[in-house]
């Protein structure tokens, strides 16, 4: 009577085990795929092996795959503009940056799971499948926040050809493109973010030196009048409701 229980759990277990060591390394499909001939690959053995590969690669899948490079480099910014050196602290810049990313690519990760993830954890498609369900979602997202100049370079760099539409191109062009459009969205974002807090800087130091009060460091008298500024506007509300109404 207890056989087919004890089967039942197994194979509940087997799968709930598949579905958590893929889960960490979605954004990762489509660049196995084109790492390897996934097609040709039958062996669950060796299947398992490259997603716990995968596991490795979570950082830096995190940074160059997701929305987390801007988030976190804007966040930084703000830190420095406002003068305080570890004020958020580092974990919690990183930590807001997370959820912020994970708010941000919800919807990719969504269809992914949806169209790819889930019939795979059911047997219903191997996983060469999987890959190419996954590819284009995770590939639309990035293509919408690249310059086709950034494309572009890639493409002549790696001596490409023309392509009928930035679809078809790989994902090994797709992703160095798309980092180094989200470091410069994040510079731009950053260099607005300076301006106002650099004027308060420059206005406290003109009185400081008008008063002859040279000997004392004027980020001592401007960051309580950043912070002032900062709070009177909802900082925190404007600064995190346009970087997420930046990737729409």
């Amino acid at each position: 009577m207890d056989l087919p229980a004890s089967r039942w759990r197994v194979s509940v277990l087997r799968r709930g085990f598949r579905c958590l060591l893929l889960a960490p390394s979605i954004v990762a499909l489509p660049a196995t795929a084109s790492a390897f001939n996934l097609e040709e690959i039958d062996s669950p053995l060796i299947n398992l092996f490259i997603i716990l590969s995968l596991l490795a690669f979570i950082p830096a899948i995190l940074v160059m795959f997701t929305s987390f490079t801007r988030i976190v480099v804007v966040l930084a910014f703000l830190r420095h503009a406002i003068g305080g050196q570890q004020i958020p602290p580092n974990p919690v810049i990183i930590g807001l940056s997370l959820f912020l990313t994970f708010f941000v690519m919800s919807p990719v990760l969504e269809r992914i799971q949806s169209e790819a993830i889930t019939p795979y954890v059911r047997d219903e498609i191997p996983l060469g499948d999987a890959l190419k369900r996954a590819e284009p979602t995770l590939k639309g997202f990035m293509l919408r926040q690249t310059r086709p100049k950034d494309l572009e370079l890639f493409m002549k760099i790696g001596g490409m050809g023309r392509v009928k539409g930035p679809e078809e191109l790989p994902i090994r062009v797709v992703v160095p493109a798309f980092a180094i459009s989200e470091l410069r969205t994040a510079f731009e974002i950053g260099f607005l973010i300076y301006l106002p807090f650099l004027v308060i800087d420059m206005v406290v130091s003109s009185v400081l030196l008008s008063l002859g009060m040279m000997m004392l460091p004027p980020v001592i008298v401007s960051i309580p009048f950043k912070l002032l500024l900062f709070v009177l506007v909802d900082g925190w509300n404007l600064m995190v409701g346009s970087l997420v109404r930046s990737f729409q």
